[in-house]
């Protein structure tokens, strides 16, 4: 499946074949652990833009692909409430996956639904949150999408989420990188990354990815060459 075939909207990528919507890195627990006097409410924000991916899709799967939560040895309680929230949302339209991050070190403590270290769609795409690879999955993995570096990309001089997406990048497997589906995250900027700059293993070779920007306000994706030319043109 190519880039092309692939839908794209607010942090989140659908994958038709599979009917499967895909977020990662929600963070939950990121507001109440900031700083500030009135954090934001988190849950609301996040259940009123998943509501509207699954308007917008209707998926028969929603996956989330890790660092649903954000701190690792305690759960606040407003990170509980919007997880609930988020569980609630999406139960009552279409089949929920938890898939495990790096910092879900608690995640299986807050959900009674199972948690994944990787997740095998019906297309064959394997979702896993990219911190580390699966244990051997067995067949060809036709694509991997995951999450863990927050992609995003400076654009004359404005910063915006990215998906990169790798055709056959990681040993003949297609790779689809998402950005942070929370807000929050301070993202890593791919412009002038290396390999070696990557926090995923998935990301060996950036030059043969192709930036994915959604310009939400014209709703429209805007696909761009793979890094390794594009950085000549930024």
């Amino acid at each position: 499946m190519a880039a092309t075939e692939l839908g794209f909207a607010d942090r989140a990528a659908y994958l038709p074949a599979a009917d499967a919507l895909v977020l990662s890195d929600l963070h939950l627990g990121k507001a109440h652990a900031s700083s500030v006097d009135f954090p934001l409410n988190e849950g609301t924000e996040m259940t009123d833009r998943l509501s509207a991916l699954l308007d917008r899709f209707d998926p028969e799967t929603v996956v989330f692909a890790g660092d649903v939560l954000h701190t690792f040895t305690t759960v606040p309680v407003p990170a509980r409430d919007a997880l609930d929230g988020l569980t609630d949302l999406v139960t009552d339209r279409a089949d929920l996956v938890l898939v495990r991050g790096n910092h879900d070190t608690q995640l299986d403590r807050v959900t009674d639904l199972p948690v994944h270290d990787s997740y095998r769609l019906p297309d064959g795409t394997v979702v896993c949150h990219g911190h580390e690879e699966p244990d051997a999955i067995g067949e060809r993995v036709p694509r991997y999408v995951v999450g863990h570096d927050h992609p995003t990309i400076d654009i004359e001089g404005r910063t915006y989420p990215c998906f990169l997406y790798g055709p056959g990048v990681h040993r003949g497997s297609d790779v689809l990188v998402l950005p942070s589906f929370t807000t929050l995250a301070a993202g890593m900027t791919v412009n002038r990354m290396r390999g070696s700059d990557f926090q995923t293993p998935f990301v060996a070779t950036p030059d043969g990815f192709h930036p994915i920007v959604r310009d939400e306000t014209g709703d429209e994706t805007l696909r761009f060459p793979p890094l390794g030319e594009f950085r000549r043109l930024l």
